[in-house]
Parts: structure tokens; sequence; C-alpha cells
């Protein structure tokens, strides 16, 4: 190689030499540093933990403290879940029962409570309320649901690990009937806000709901290979398989069985599975058709989700927590102990029985039907949909609601026209009707009329209770117009409603209205609302201390 060659490698690996040791330079006083910040650290953390045994300072235990005492003041204010009002011999008399619950944060669970109260009326004069001394606890119940008329309470007790489901029917004085379901004929009741239905019928003879029905079995194997007799799950010799994999419904109901249809007969105890839905059906919010005028038909309305039928016809069955985007159907079908027409020929024929009916769907033009009630007359199924939600693929989206106009001996081959009541509201003015953003229905929705049901929508940024003619499609807004609070419906008897209101910095507090005599400035029947005092105010007020320097302000988006 040349001399100059060699003159200008040997250069080049003299200015990198430099560079490296630069550099290492830089790493090596950088090292110095973080593991000198990492002594002062660990020095501090050990003065910490002389300090404290948990390792912080004196600020941050007083804040620990001031945290967990806000917590609890919090935790002890109840929340109302449930309500229902029950008729009197005095029309200005009314009996109340709320089911409340309260956190319980060791056993990361809820404590439920029923309590009762007395509302009395004087004209204009204030309400008068006399509430029971004590709530009562209910222990291990998961549901409670009293009959049409008042007289009767069915108490749900669902069965844990395997173990069997208790429905009690209770009387006003002791326990009439005591049945017990084994997990063989199905397991725990629903009691979510999406599959959940528990309807008495108008005689208060047999209640509809919706279970968890119950798990094919699982295949057993010993050293022999597959047995076919199954096995127990205390048999040491053999083991079992997991069976076929079956898809849930996402989101709380991971591991729970297929939503499926019952009927209890409460005279007998017998616990029947509706017969003509199918599998691919889920089942849901069930509820009693009224009676035929020959009497003899037993018609249930139930929603039904296909499993396999999601977003733009997906095969899978996606989830439905917080997803009013699902297709469902209203469905009709006859009560199992209904007796089946084509039995007599079936059995002189030799043939198998055929089922009384299948499952039919009543609502096959519209993608989404949720929420049915009959009115009180019978005359009118009224329902609501997401239709738009369903179309669109949003999770939530502003909902419909229709009507059914139901004869009186409706057969199954009928078709029945479904009109729409409230469209939906595309885009609405500012100030005006929103449209419907509902997300439950009372059981009974109707005031005395038969055609006026009162419902919970949001609107922009609170909720409120509306009141629909649903054979004039009216809508009409009878929680205050002035209010900033957040109104839901509890419980209708007659033109009376119980409500609960609140907002981000006051606690619930029970309102009872009732229609007034005179009119409001659009000329529609104005509503009077009472504050009803209870003894949960009591623990409200304590948790209200701490927010009270608070304030709450309502800004509306000006748009592009």
């Amino acid at each position: 190689s040349s001399p100059s060659g060699s003159l200008a490698w040997t250069c080049h690996c003299h200015c990198y030499s430099t560079a490296k040791a630069e550099e290492l330079g830089k790493i090596f006083r950088l090292a110095q540093y973080t593991v000198s910040l990492l002594s002062d650290m660990q020095d501090s953390q050990s003065a910490f933990k002389k300090e404290d045994p948990l390792g912080m300072d004196a600020m941050s235990s007083e804040e620990y403290a001031s945290q967990s005492k806000l917590l609890q003041e919090f935790t002890n204010v109840p929340s109302i879940e449930s309500a229902w009002l029950f008729k009197t011999n005095n029309e200005d008399r009314s009996r109340a029962m709320f089911s409340i619950s309260q956190p319980d944060l060791l056993a990361n669970k809820k404590r439920k409570y029923i309590l009762h109260s007395h509302i009395v009326t004087h004209g204009t004069m204030p309400l008068e309320c006399h509430w029971s001394p004590f709530p009562i606890e209910m222990t291990g119940v998961s549901a409670v649901v009293p009959s049409p008329s008042g007289s009767k309470l069915l108490v749900v007790r669902n069965g844990e690990k395997g173990s069997r489901t208790t429905l009690q029917i209770v009387n006003q004085s002791h326990v009439e009937k005591e049945i017990h379901v084994d997990q063989s004929i199905h397991g725990p009741l629903y009691t979510d806000e999406w599959f959940h239905g528990i309807s008495w019928n108008h005689e208060e003879t047999f209640i509809a709901y919706i279970a968890e029905q119950t798990p094919r079995p699982k295949p057993a194997f010993d050293d022999a290979g597959y047995r076919k007799g199954g096995s127990s799950e205390e048999d040491c010799n053999s083991w079992r398989g997991q069976g076929d994999w079956e898809e849930d419904w996402g989101e709380t109901y991971s591991r729970k069985g297929r939503p499926s249809l019952f009927v209890l007969d409460i005279a007998s105890g017998e616990v029947r599975a509706a017969r003509g839905v199918p599998k691919s059906i889920s089942a849901g919010q069930v509820v009693w058709a009224p009676p035929s005028s020959s009497g003899h038909q037993k018609l249930l309305v139930f929603v039904g989700w296909l499993e396999h039928n999601g977003f733009q016809s997906t095969a899978r069955k996606l989830g439905i927590k917080y997803c009013s985007n699902r297709p469902c159907s209203l469905y009709a079908i006859h009560s199992p102990f209904e007796e089946e027409p084509n039995a007599d020929n079936a059995s002189d024929s030799g043939s198998e029985s055929v089922p009384a009916s299948v499952a039919t769907n009543l609502t096959p033009s519209i993608s989404s039907a949720l929420f049915p009630r009959f009115s009180k007359d019978g005359k009118l199924l009224v329902f609501l949909s997401s239709k738009c939600a369903v179309d669109s693929g949003a999770h939530n989206a502003t909902d419909s609601l229709h009507r059914i106009n139901w004869p009186s001996d409706w057969k199954a081959d009928e078709q029945l026209s479904v009109t729409d009541v409230v469209p939906v509201v595309m885009c609405p003015q500012d100030g005006c009707f929103p449209g419907l953003y509902c997300s439950a229905m009372l059981s009974d929705p109707w005031l005395s009329d038969h055609c006026t049901m009162v419902l919970t929508s949001a609107w922009r940024s609170t909720e409120v209770m509306l009141s629909i003619d649903v054979l004039s499609g009216e809508v009409t807004r009878i929680s205050p117009q002035d209010s900033d609070y957040s109104w839901s419906t509890l419980a209708i008897s007659g033109n009376n409603v119980l409500s609960v209101s609140s907002s981000p910095i006051d606690p619930p507090q029970i309102r009872y209205g009732r229609r007034a005599s005179t009119e409001d400035h659009d000329g529609r029947c104005a509503w009077v609302w009472d504050e009803v005092t209870s003894p949960l105010t009591a623990a409200s007020n304590k948790g209200e201390g701490f927010v009270i320097s608070s304030q709450v302000e309502h800004t509306q988006n000006p748009g592009p």
C-alpha cells in the first residue's frame, strides 16, 4: 500500500479512537450520575420507611385517611334500585315499597334492603309520608316482583355454585309456597338489564321468567376411552371433557347458560320450559299477552336475539353489554301449560306429538324490538326499537316507539301491522325534543287513560321524564323544564308518578308527581312535584357536606 494510504488510515483510526473515548466518557459520567441518583432515592425511601411502616410520608398518610373517610361517607348513601306503588281503598293514600342497595366494600357485593312507606296527599297541602322504622335486609335475594294486584310477592333466590334456585310466593302474612328448582331444569334466573323478565299472568296463577338453560352434559372418559354412562364429580377413575365450545354474550355474561323461557305453575309448583323456541334464539323481557276472548289461549310475548346474526349479518354472538345495536325481534308463543290441540290426534295415529306452536316473529319488518308492553285494556302492544343503532352499527343511537293493535283472539298465522308512534329524530332543533334515548322501561308504564305511557329518556346532558300518547304520538316533558337534575321514573299508580332526581353533586331525592287541574303556558296539563322526605335523606346529608362547595354547569356545544 502507498504511504499516503497508510497515513489516511492511521488518521482515521486516531479520530475514531478519540471520538469513541469521548463517547465512553459521557456514558461513564451518566452512569455515575444515575448511580448517585438511585442512591439518593434509596436513602430517601429508607427515611420514609422510618417515618411510616407503609413507606409513605405524613402528608400521604393524611390524604389516604381523608380519601377513605370520603369513600365511606359516599358508600353509606343508599341507591334506589326500584319501587312499586300499591292502591288502597282511599284515593288520597298510596303504599310504596322501595328496593334500595348499599355497597359492601369488604365483601365486594351489594347489600339489598326493602323499605315501606305510606304516602298521603291532601289536595294542595304538603305530602305526608309515614315510613317503616327500619329497612329489612334481603339476604341472598336476587329479585322481588309483586303481583299485579299487589296481594302477592315473588322472591327469587338464585342458587350459587350449582345449588338450586328457590322461588317463594309470599302473601301479606306468610310464605304461601316455596319451590326449589333443580339444576337439571334450569340455572339461575336472569336479573340483568337486557334478558331480565319476570311476569305474572293476569289471574296470578302462572309466572313466566328467563333463566339459564341447563348446560349439555360433558363427555366422560376413563382408561378404556369414552364412557357412555357419564361420571360423577366424585369418581376419581374418570375425567370429564369440556364438550363443544359455546359462545357467550360477552362482558358480564361469560360462563352463563343460554337465556331461555320458563313458566311456573304456582298451584302445582311445576316448572316447564317453553316449547317451540329455536336454539339459535336467546330469549328475554317476557310478558303475558292479555287473555283471549275465548279465555283458552295463553300467549307469551318475548324479545329474541338471534345468536349468530350480528352487525352486517356477522355469524358470531357479539357482546351485548351496553350494545343496543344487536338485532332482535318480538316473538309470540303458547304457554307450555296450554293443552296441545294436536296431542290427541298424534296419539291416535301412533306418531310423535308435535309442539302446539312454534315461536312466531311479530316484527319481521323491523330490525330491533325491545321492551314489549301491553296496554291495561289489552288492545295495544307497544315496544321500543333501536333500529337506528342496529342499521348503523353504533352502540347507541336515537330510539323509536311503535305499536301493534292487538286482536282479541290472535292466530299465529295472522300478520300484524306495526305503526310508528315516535319516529327517529335525526336533526332536532335547539330546545326541542331530541328524540328517544331509553335504556329501560317500567313493567307498568301506563297512566289511567290506558293510552299514555311515561318513559325516562336522555335529553342532552340530563335524563327527563316524558309522557307519550301512543295513539296520537304526542310527546310531553313532565319533569320540570327548569330543572338541572336528572329525573327517573320509579313507579306509576293511576295518574300519580313516583320518581327520583339527582345531580353530580346532589344525592338522590324521591319525588311524588300528580297531574294538576291547571294547564301550562302551552295549554298542556301541568304536573305538580312534591319532595318526599325519607330516612334516606339523613345518610345523604353527610356525604353532601363534602361536595357542598362544588357547582355543576351545563354548557352547550356551539357547533362548527
